[in-house]
């Protein structure tokens, strides 16, 4: 476990140092904020004079080296919009986007596993073909069609829902909908594989020469044994709903982090857009950590030294 615990921490530090990088110097490629910033009668004095006190006119390996350590301190600046703490905007709108990937990932996973255990069960029917091209058809819809789509149906013309914006359970329905959809689809593919794997082994018949009746099969040994392949896409999935957040949270105008990271784009509000992105990259780790201990929990087989091998 110290190993396996140590090498996990000496690659997350690789990561984020790797992300912290790209995104620093990525972002200093898309031009100058000072120019947005100031007013249109601004003269080149008072250009220069906003670009030192955002300590843009330093060189910019100087910069960098002020943003690592600034972030050793765990200090993520200034937003140069709003001037206030980054972690103070970070803090305001991460629960907007905890809970909207909170609600995909319920709409995802109470949804898929179902269509995939009855995909994987009634094989023989025809009617799984027609719940399978409905899977293929949530997987196919492009995340901004599903939520303009939903928006107009659901929003403007049958009036049932709130079309934008935040408040109440209303407002987080369809949201959590358009972007669960994409991960329900793939939920409901990963495990009609993995059951079929499953019944296709030496256990599963002998259990069903011994007469173990159908739901009790499924529950004691089907379940429990395909869940490993589900734990290991939901790591992926989280990240994901995070990464899709950005083209819902547009879509629905939902406060949230996605939200804010393209405004902070458009605005080049650097520091802003370095928080968020670092954020993303540990969520991103810390689910991928505790993916590998559930594997062990779920699979003693599965032994954790070796594990991130």
């Amino acid at each position: 476990m110290a190993v396996f615990l140590a090498k996990r921490a000496g690659q997350a530090l690789v990561a984020i140092f790797g992300v912290m990088t790209l995104v620093f110097f990525i972002q200093r490629l898309t031009g100058d904020p000072t120019y947005l910033l100031v007013p249109e009668t601004a003269t080149q004095a008072d250009i220069e004079a906003m670009r030192q006190s955002l300590g843009l006119d330093r060189p910019l390996l100087v910069q960098y080296l002020s943003f690592l350590a600034d972030i050793v301190r765990f200090d993520l600046g200034r937003s140069f919009i709003q001037n206030i703490p980054v972690t103070e905007i970070i803090a305001s709108r991460l629960p907007y986007t905890l809970q909207l990937a909170g609600g995909a990932l319920f709409v995802a996973f109470m949804i898929g596993l179902p269509i995939g255990l009855i995909l994987a069960l009634a094989r023989k029917y025809k009617s799984s073909n027609i719940l399978m091209g409905v899977v293929l058809a949530a997987q196919s819809l492009p995340t901004f069609w599903s939520g303009i789509l939903m928006i107009m149906v659901f929003g403007v013309w049958l009036g049932w829902l709130p079309p934008s914006g935040s408040g109440s359970f209303a407002h987080l329905i369809m949201p959590s909908i358009a972007l669960g959809l994409l991960s329900m689809a793939t939920y409901a593919r990963i495990a009609r594989s993995s059951i079929l794997d499953e019944l296709s082994k030496d256990y599963v018949r002998s259990a069903r020469a011994r007469g173990v009746p159908q739901g009790r099969l499924v529950r004691r040994h089907l379940l429990r044994n395909s869940i490993i392949p589900v734990i290991s896409i939901t790591a992926l999935e989280i990240s994901q709903l995070l990464a899709g957040a950005v083209i819902v949270e547009t879509v629905f105008a939902w406060p949230g982090l996605g939200l804010l990271t393209v405004q902070s784009v458009v605005a080049r509000d650097f520091v802003v857009v370095q928080g968020v992105v670092l954020l993303g990259a540990f969520v991103t780790i810390a689910v991928n950590f505790i993916a590998d201990i559930l594997y062990s929990v779920v699979d003693p087989r599965i032994r954790l030294d070796g594990a991130g091998q």
